[in-house]
């Protein structure tokens, strides 16, 4: 069995050997990661230290990835959020990672996705405004070697957004 196949495997047990305590607990982390563990501890009925003892080892066990604040693009002059799908010419290992390199460069680029279907990937892309968005297209993903083709949508707006998964 390879590393990734037992990653996975373990992921999957400790997912399914989660209580009902720390399924809350997630689900509170993923509502307000930001809230007090004492907050936290009264919310899921557990003192504080043993509260954060189940915090830490959800962190440990790799279920809690971080934590960050979601901020307001169109207030930070932001306002155009568009999808990708990019396909490339070649999807051998090593080309998939050559791409995947390079989007990591891409501050533009905000979320990406290897797709099965259509696109090689998706790329959630959040530009100041739709000339520096074209440009990014133009300049950068559609000349980025083994690219083959890009097909970009805009969003209109955000219909809904909640972090994490649906406990």
């Amino acid at each position: 069995m390879h590393r990734s196949e037992q990653t996975c495997n373990a992921e999957t047990a400790l997912s399914d050997a989660l209580d009902a305590i720390d399924t809350r607990i997630l689900r509170e982390l993923m509502a307000d990661g930001r809230q007090t563990n004492v907050a936290l501890a009264q919310r899921v009925g557990l003192s504080g230290p043993a509260c954060l003892r189940r915090v830490r080892a959800l962190e440990e066990a790799g279920l809690v990835l971080g934590y960050y604040a979601e901020v307001d693009a169109e207030a930070l002059g932001f306002s155009v959020t568009a999808f990708v799908a990019v396909t490339l010419h070649n999807q051998a290992e090593k080309d998939l990672r050559a791409f995947e390199n390079l989007l990591l460069k891409w501050p533009l680029v905000r979320e990406a996705h290897m797709m099965a279907g259509d696109a090689d990937y998706m790329l959630k892309v959040v530009a100041r405004d739709l000339r520096s968005f074209q440009s990014f297209l133009i300049d950068e993903i559609s000349s980025a070697q083994n690219v083959a083709s890009v097909k970009p949508t805009v969003a209109m707006r955000r219909a809904k957004f909640e972090a994490g998964v649906g406990l």
